[in-house]
């Protein structure tokens, strides 16, 4: 049997793997208000909110899109989101058909306007899914955002991503949970800036 001491240097060692990204993403305040600051103003122009992931990152589709639709704050305002993950039919008849690398790309295609927001997740940057999908949101004219882990990988550098915010483990555990507090972020701070309109005119958004 472990002893208490041990367990808690074992414990240690764990929350000190955390630290780093978190710091990170701490660091990168100013890139997270900027995303915030343009999906709201998105958002205020009428646009609605698209977000897509693969494996464990499709539940936090799911997650992000029905905390903006369904806020857990009384009195926040609702917002228009949906997920490209929450159809099984609709994925696999895409994939069965177009491949797996089509999925939302297609889906975007038929369901986005110019002036919505497509929020894609990976853990790596790497996931090929994720990133047709953004290059199909930014030539559909959409703001694009991708949370991704690691090095950021090709969604870090694409030109098709607009706000890159990287998680900065190869623990795709500690990845997962340095994105959950992201998208809670970008939940709370996209409501801050909804609630100061000034803020969110032609003259302050580029």
């Amino acid at each position: 049997m472990a002893q208490p001491s041990s367990s808690a240097s074992v414990l240690t060692g764990l929350l000190a793997e955390r630290d780093a990204p978190v710091e990170d993403l701490a660091a990168d305040a100013a890139l997270v208000a900027g995303a915030c600051h343009a999906m709201a103003a998105r958002f205020h122009g009428g646009g609605k909110l698209i977000v897509f992931g693969t494996g464990p990152r499709a539940t936090d589709a799911q997650h992000v899109s029905v905390e903006f639709v369904h806020p857990v704050i009384v009195g926040k305002r609702a917002l228009p989101a949906l997920s490209l993950t929450a159809d099984v039919a609709t994925l696999t008849g895409i994939a069965d058909h177009e491949g797996l690398d089509e999925v939302f790309a297609l889906q975007l295609g038929l369901l986005a306007d110019p002036g919505d927001i497509a929020l894609g997740i990976s853990a790596d940057g790497r996931c090929a899914s994720v990133r047709r999908g953004l290059e199909e949101a930014h030539r559909l004219g959409l703001l694009t955002v991708a949370l991704t882990g690691g090095d950021g990988g090709a969604l870090a550098v694409s030109p098709a991503v607009a706000h890159a915010l990287v998680a900065r483990s190869g623990d795709p555990r500690v990845v997962k949970e340095v994105h959950v507090t992201t998208y809670h972020i970008l939940w709370e701070l996209t409501h801050v800036f909804l609630e100061q309109p000034g803020l969110l005119g032609p003259a302050v958004v580029s």
